[in-house]
């Protein structure tokens, strides 16, 4: 079990530090444009083993809110899968990668058709490879969500889900709360910008509502949400997004072998996220770490830390592997 640094215990510390201070090589990736069944397209970053073949074990990350390639948790993953022979992607959710998608919608926690149509993809370019699958944070909630929808038609040997916000409105509450208020003042300002560039390419007003010059008043996940992702994406509203995307709900029909790590001291959640034995299927094991953050999990110590939560996913991907 996980065992914080000494001198990172706090769950702000081990949310940010990797953000604020670890350094990482610049990755080498090999960009694929995968265009989806409506017309828009995912920009997906493969970082492929030098011998790479068609049995090479594929693992597909799935980023956070407003995460992307340049995510430290991403890039430190693909080095630690790397060195353990696995070839990785990162599937960008629309828009992430730095090029605006198509379509006036983007990507929301329970979007899960995008990945299913990637997975779908990948399971029949590599027939013969197995297919495993890591999500973070928002990532994580659809990853669950979409194992659940899926049942024993996954295509995936195994998945693990990293710090996932298993319930929705619970965690758009508690970031409104104490210091949990920043990370989501920072979030919502990248969601914000966003949008806005939407308003440059489609008559965004007509399609939710929402004046461009209002943009701004949009400060909390419950007001965005309810604002744009919500009616763009067919929500009758905030509440309704989340209940239809609670990935909570979904657990008990996964089937396959799943992995979910959690913190107690998650600052992006409270403990009523946590799901009840009774709410786990037989094929998920469920990591509760009393320390860890928000996908953060570093042990060592502050000027030599040792990133647990990489290890963690590779050691639990090999011994399925």
């Amino acid at each position: 079990m996980f065992t914080p640094a000494f001198g990172l215990k706090n769950s702000h510390f081990q949310t940010t530090y990797s953000s604020l201070f670890r350094k990482l090589p610049q990755l080498s990736f090999e960009i694929e444009k995968f265009t989806l069944s409506d017309g828009d397209f995912l920009e997906c970053y493969w970082y492929k083993i030098p011998n790479h073949t068609i049995t090479t074990p594929i693992v597909i990350l799935f980023h956070g809110l407003a995460g992307s390639y340049k995510s430290p948790y991403i890039q430190g993953a693909m080095q630690a899968l790397h060195a353990a022979d696995f070839s990785t992607v990162l599937m960008h959710f629309r828009g992430c990668s730095g090029i605006d998608n198509i379509l006036p919608r983007s990507y929301h926690s329970g979007e899960t058709g995008d990945a299913n149509e990637y997975i779908t993809m990948l399971s029949q370019r590599y027939p013969n490879a197995k297919v495993f699958a890591v999500g973070y944070s928002l990532g994580a909630n659809m990853l669950l969500k979409l194992l659940g929808e899926k049942a024993d038609k996954s295509y995936l040997s195994a998945a693990i889900a990293v710090s996932p916000p298993m319930q929705l409105d619970v965690c758009a509450n508690r970031m409104n709360h104490g210091f949990s208020r920043y990370y989501q003042h920072r979030l919502v300002e990248d969601l914000n910008r966003a949008l806005d560039k939407k308003y440059d390419k489609h008559d965004m007003q007509k399609l939710i509502g929402l004046q461009r010059s209002d943009i701004t008043k949009l400060t909390t996940f419950w007001e965005f949400d309810e604002a744009y992702t919500a009616p763009i994406h067919g929500f009758s509203s905030a509440q309704d997004y989340y209940t239809q995307c609670n990935s909570k709900q979904y657990l008990n029909s996964i089937q396959t072998p799943t992995l979910i790590i959690h913190a107690k001291d998650d600052p992006f959640m409270t403990a009523k996220v946590l799901p009840t034995n009774k709410e786990l299927s037989n094929s998920i094991v469920f990591e509760l770490s009393e320390n860890g953050g928000h996908v953060g999990f570093i042990g060592g110590s502050f000027f030599r830390p040792e990133y647990w939560l990489e290890k963690r996913v590779v050691d639990y991907l090999l011994n399925i592997k």
